[in-house]
């Protein structure tokens, strides 16, 4: 666990010889004597400064889309087509990972600034952001029915975030060690198109992250075409035994200060 407020520290060692005046009557061993005392004594004088880590914001821009801003780089998730909903304005990155070619998750146009688009597995390196993509399924029957789903595992800042996609089935043990250590995992947990509730609950156990961010669930914001399909996130919360989470607006978080127990996060469209 890091310091609370996202603050690190760090020590620094003031050590300053000062320059020793010669003196022809000076014994040596005095000099020598009185120097080594200044520097026992200066060096441990410690000063101490406080350096305010980068924080990370995950903002949800609806469905499946969330924006991640790091320090130096921002990556957007799976951005949907106007059928879906309204996608939010002037929404730029420097990257954005495609989970699947469906309108709900492609709609790369929708995002400014000119990104790299990654669309499939395979390891990548972008202006500081790592992202490795691990081949999965849109359904349990190794794609038979809904064909691929990408899942990312994207490294920012110090942390590695899994983006799930829509993923239809529970990990084998050689994805789960290709995907490795999580500390923020996004989740489908709607059912129909990807897993539901009860099995999302268990791919979180897999995954052992230390923060949980639910997606791809029934929303007023979504087609209602699209909408009536989907179980709500609610659900999703009983099975992981937190009926009570509330929704936020975004999800702040750095290297230094993960929870010291799993949370489960429900972020308010943008």
């Amino acid at each position: 666990m890091g310091v609370p407020g996202g603050v690190c520290f760090r020590l620094l060692f003031a050590v300053q010889i000062p320059k020793v005046m010669i003196n022809p009557k000076m014994n040596p061993m005095e000099m020598a004597k009185n120097t080594s005392f200044f520097i026992c004594k200066t060096a441990c004088e410690i000063n101490l400064q406080v350096v305010y880590c980068q924080d990370m914001e995950v903002t949800y821009l609806g469905h499946s889309s969330f924006k991640i801003k790091g320090k130096n780089s921002t990556v957007v998730t799976d951005p949907y087509d106007v059928k879906v909903s309204r996608f939010p304005k002037d929404v730029e990155a420097d990257v954005v990972v495609v989970s699947h070619e469906h309108y709900d998750h492609n709609a790369v146009g929708q995002v400014g600034g000119k990104p790299f688009v990654i669309n499939g597995p395979g390891e990548y390196e972008v202006g500081g952001v790592s992202v490795i993509g691990v081949q999965a399924w849109h359904d349990d029957k190794f794609g038979a029915e809904r064909g691929d789903n990408t899942v990312y595992v994207i490294e920012l800042d110090g942390m590695r975030l899994a983006y799930l996609g829509d993923l239809g089935h529970k990990f084998s043990q050689e994805q789960l060690d290709d995907i490795g250590s999580i500390d923020v995992v996004f989740v489908p947990v709607g059912g129909t198109f990807t897993i539901d509730a009860k099995v999302a609950a268990e791919v979180v156990k897999q995954v052992d992250p230390w923060v949980v961010v639910p997606m791809h669930y029934a929303s007023l914001t979504i087609d209602p075409s699209l909408n009536e399909k989907l179980a709500p996130v609610s659900e999703f919360l009983k099975e992981m035994g937190k009926p009570e989470v509330v929704a936020v607006p975004k999800l702040v978080i750095s290297a230094d200060r993960m929870p010291t127990e799993m949370q489960v996060v429900v972020l308010d469209r943008k």
